[in-house]
């Protein structure tokens, strides 16, 4: 009897059977490449079989490979269809509780989810604490999560197929500098200020890969260095710690709680605005998800969410996703 193989495994096998190179398919699937190759790994171990020729110049698919890839495929895609159907509900008010990712590194999701509580105190939401939406989407598509929020123009092709998702909100972005830096004694920092400081913006952090590729769009061309990779941070006095030890500026939305012993200053020059969406699994179908919905337009239409001042900058990936009507 074959041990339970988690989907994540299936879906690295197959984006590197499509792809033939592990790097690619590690973009697309927003890991690192030494996570993907661990995974493929598990999977030949688990199975007992190689699944992939690679040398440092190719990559191919075994005759063993080739077999099981249509079998991986339908097992993915009867995957969906049964996530699909354990969501369905059975009446109107729904049979089970709203699992809804609100994160801690801002206020969109919480502030959402209290409106949607109040709209309608018949339903339940279960909050989750996530701190990216790239782990956030990958709990989705396994059926553990059913809400979140973030920028979803960071996550691959692939991860967005599964998904909905609907622009809600610009965060304002800010920077956060130990207090003796020369810059913190300005009310706002324009980003030619930042040319040659190294900013933090959780490289290294799998969880919130989609925050690191906004943060590289931003810094690419402006003088303004990513800081390299760094394992996930744990809690507050280590974070503080190591920006301290190594000298790092932090990068966040101005929401962002206050990082102790760090001085907080709005960007400008241009207005970097990071997009947040609602996102929810495909196919799911929960009276929770439109009461969210109309949540978040509310707290939109009353706070000016979308409004859009000149000045401001936005990623192109963003652009073309959320099109000409966001924007």
């Amino acid at each position: 009897m074959q041990e339970d193989i988690k989907p994540r495994l299936l879906r690295a096998f197959l984006t590197v059977a499509e792809e033939l190179h592990f790097t690619r398919a590690a973009a697309r699937l927003f890991v690192s490449q030494q996570a993907l190759s661990r995974d493929i790994r598990s999977l030949e171990r688990a199975w007992g079989r190689t699944l992939f020729d690679r040398d440092t110049r190719r990559v191919g698919l075994t005759p063993e490979g080739h077999r099981l890839l249509p079998v991986v495929r339908q097992v993915l895609a009867a995957h969906e269809l049964l996530g699909e159907e354990l969501q369905r509900t059975t009446g109107p008010l729904g049979d089970r509780p709203l699992i809804v990712d609100v994160a801690l590194h801002g206020s969109t999701g919480p502030h959402v989810l209290a409106t949607a509580r109040e709209a309608a105190p018949h339903l339940e939401f279960v909050p989750r604490f996530h701190s990216g939406l790239a782990r956030a989407a990958s709990e989705i598509s396994d059926g553990r999560l059913d809400v979140s929020f973030g920028r979803v123009a960071g996550l691959s092709p692939a991860v967005r197929a599964g998904l909905h998702h609907h622009l809600i909100r610009y965060d304002r972005l800010a920077v956060h500098l130990a207090p003796d830096h020369p810059l913190a004694a300005l009310p706002q920092v324009p980003l030619a200020a930042l040319v040659g400081e190294t900013v933090y913006a959780a490289a290294g952090n799998e969880d919130t890969s989609e925050w690191t590729d906004y943060a590289r769009s931003l810094f690419a061309g402006r003088g303004i260095h990513l800081a390299p990779p760094f394992p996930k941070i744990e809690g507050e006095s280590e974070f503080r710690r190591v920006m301290r030890k190594h000298h790092w500026s932090v990068l966040a939305n101005v929401d962002f709680p206050d990082v102790p012993e760090m001085a907080q200053r709005p960007l400008v020059s241009p207005v970097p605005l990071a997009p947040v969406s609602m996102v929810w699994r495909r196919g799911l179908s929960h009276p929770g998800v439109q009461t969210l919905l109309d949540a978040a337009r509310t707290l939109g239409a009353a706070q000016g969410w979308l409004e859009r001042p000149p000045g401001t900058w936005l990623p192109e990936a963003d652009r073309a996703l959320h099109g000409a009507q966001y924007l």
